[in-house]
């Protein structure tokens, strides 16, 4: 081989000798709860078609697993099995919390990061050293509509929450937010999980007649059953007012919803409605890919954000050091991390490792034949408050 053709080899040899980065995902692709995980896989695909399938250079491989719904065990195995046998640089996705604190242990005891892309306990990155969070927590984004109804001079409401983990973290901090500025609670009412029929719970509310309700449920059918039952037993002509957070008009379901949430309020961190470039592209592109009957909601966003917080960090001299990679330096390195993400600016807490960002106050309203999350107000660096 001439001397030409052995510099124009070199290069494509030493390409194909970079090692793919291959992460493990961890979330639900069947079940009640699989549109989760095809909002990972398109949030992933999107930025991975920008950035011509690699990440800091390499070749990315991306090794999913199905747990559907909250699964610790399983999710464990599989986390086990992605560390010990498929030997991936990182694990990520997470769509419940306690899939996410049993990941977490295995991540901490293989000192490789686990990168959260949904799961909203509070005390996941104090419980993990190895957890990243790009997503947000039930508090961060409930706190603000405490205060923002506490400015709309609200003094005197009830909240309805389902009862497991997410739910009572949203009203603490809601009931927390609410009552530190001069508010009242009339009742905290708590529905199990899978509620569809709210009777019971529309007439406790009807005869305890406060100024609003403040809602938690978990994205799909409950927020839209309650929704139906509000309107069929006349709860808006009541002069009740509803506030929720984004979990109830998740874009993936809002067209389905529709004038059902019509004038909702709710606070959140990501609208498919955004008004910035970075969104108009997101949009542009997942419009281009999957056409109009796949809207991007708050789980691909942050799928999306994953990526592109792992090829930043990954990408910076603080990630390698002496001695190349690491795991711990790989943590270290999303520290203080800033992002322009299609939700706004990001950036991972240098201490906490969690997001801190824009939380929305919404309207969901008709624009151009859909249904969408309006924004019209908002907090800005919001980080979680830890309630």
């Amino acid at each position: 081989m001439g001397l030409l053709a052995s510099a124009l080899a070199a290069p494509s040899l030493a390409l194909a000798r970079v090692r793919p980065l291959r992460i493990g995902v961890i979330g639900s692709w069947s079940g009640p709860y699989a549109g989760g995980g095809r909002q990972f896989d398109a949030g992933m695909s999107v930025w991975l078609a920008a950035h011509n399938q690699h990440i800091a250079g390499r070749p990315v491989e991306l090794l999913r697993r199905d747990v559907p719904g909250s699964a610790p065990d399983q999710a464990r195995r599989h986390a086990q099995d992605l560390v010990e046998s498929e030997r991936v640089d990182l694990l990520a996705g997470l769509d419940f919390s306690s899939n996410a604190y049993a990941v977490g242990s295995v991540a901490t005891q293989a000192k490789i990061p686990v990168v959260v892309m949904n799961a909203a306990s509070s005390g996941i990155t104090a419980r993990c050293p190895f957890a990243v969070r790009v997503s947000f927590t039930i508090a961060q984004v409930t706190l603000p509509l405490a205060r923002w109804a506490l400015q709309q001079g609200l003094r005197d409401v009830c909240t309805v929450v389902a009862d497991y983990a997410s739910g009572v973290d949203a009203e603490s901090a809601f009931v927390s937010g609410f009552t530190a500025g001069g508010g009242r609670i009339g009742a905290m009412l708590r529905v199990p999980l899978a509620t569809l029929d709210y009777s019971a719970y529309m007439l406790r509310l009807r005869e305890l007649k406060p100024q609003a309700v403040f809602f938690f449920l978990p994205s799909g059918q409950m927020p839209t059953s309650f929704l139906k039952f509000w309107r069929d037993r006349g709860m808006a002509d009541t002069g009740i007012r509803l506030l929720a957070t984004g979990d109830a008009t998740d874009d993936n379901y809002l067209q389905g919803v529709g004038e059902l949430a019509d004038g909702l309020v709710t606070s959140h961190h990501y609208s498919f409605a955004h008004e910035s470039p970075a969104n108009r592209r997101f949009t542009g592109v997942f419009e281009t890919e999957y056409g109009s009957h796949l809207r991007p909601g708050y789980f691909a966003v942050a799928a999306h954000d994953a990526l592109a917080a792992i090829d930043a960090a990954m990408s910076s001299p603080a990630a390698r050091g002496g001695g190349g990679l690491s795991g711990e330096r790989l943590v270290d390195a999303f520290r203080g991390l800033k992002l322009d993400s299609p939700r706004g600016p990001v950036e991972i807490d240098a201490h906490t490792r969690d997001v801190v960002q824009t939380v929305y106050i919404r309207r969901v309203e008709r624009q151009d034949g859909r249904w969408v999350n309006r924004e019209f107000e908002r907090f800005e660096r919001v980080r979680d408050p830890g309630v």
